[in-house]
């Protein structure tokens, strides 16, 4: 983008293509967009995708759904609460693969959008019962990356763990826990489940590729044993 800019800086206009054309905020396109990056190598079937989330989204008076570039489509909605609910019940996912949202405002270029945050719950495991609350646990889970409150009526407990709403950057390893130490000096190992994940890779903890795609198993042309998993 700056390569473009600085090139257009450097170009001889003509009094016509020189000439100010002020667009002003009333003029703005008021519809409501969500962009979503698809995980995967395979090519996209809009329809596939469309008949996949209208039943899931029930959007009361439907979406239009546009291809914007490599495995990136645009959702628009007029609806703002729609978008909030959808957002709000991360992690998406189509045909095992995790599809990332982001609010689209149409100010930034789809192709300067980084799209590697998703929110999940995650289930904080092994927790010795005596600290076993909802505050450690986010303690715990801010290692992972932000921690949000849950919205009214969330269930934030299950049978001997935790839930936490986190959002995680997924262009890092997914983390499979952390070691906690105690006042004592003890230190345990806390495990970390998270809900409605999708394809990983088992290699490096990705959730970018699949086990294929890794460089790991590229550059051992397949001989990594599954014990490295």
């Amino acid at each position: 983008m700056e390569e473009l800019t600085k090139s257009w800086s450097c170009l001889t206009l003509s009094d016509v293509e020189g000439s100010n054309v002020q667009i002003k905020e009333e003029e703005v396109v008021t519809d409501l967009v969500l962009a979503a990056k698809f995980l995967t190598k395979r090519a996209l079937n809009m329809d596939a995708i469309a008949k996949t989330f209208t039943p899931l989204w029930r959007s009361k008076n439907g979406f239009k759904i546009k291809k914007e570039g490599d495995h990136i489509i645009l959702f628009t909605f007029d609806n703002r609460e729609e978008i909030d609910k959808i957002l709000e019940a991360e992690p998406w996912s189509f045909d095992k693969h995790l599809m990332v949202l982001q609010r689209y405002d149409r100010e930034t270029d789809v192709v300067d959008m980084q799209f590697n945050r998703i929110t999940f719950w995650v289930q904080v495991h092994d927790i010795p019962i005596r600290f076993r609350t909802r505050k450690v646990a986010k303690n715990i889970c801010g290692a992972i990356g932000i921690v949000h409150e849950p919205s009214e009526g969330a269930v934030t407990e299950g049978d001997g763990f935790i839930r936490v709403r986190v959002t995680i950057d997924i262009s890092q390893p997914l983390s499979r826990g952390r070691v906690i130490s105690l006042e004592s000096g003890k230190e345990l190992w806390v495990s970390f489940k998270y809900e409605r994940l999708s394809n990983l890779c088992y290699w490096c903890g990705s959730l970018m590729h699949d086990d294929k795609d890794c460089e790991l198993w590229i550059e051992s042309e397949g001989t990594l044993p599954v014990e490295s998993q």
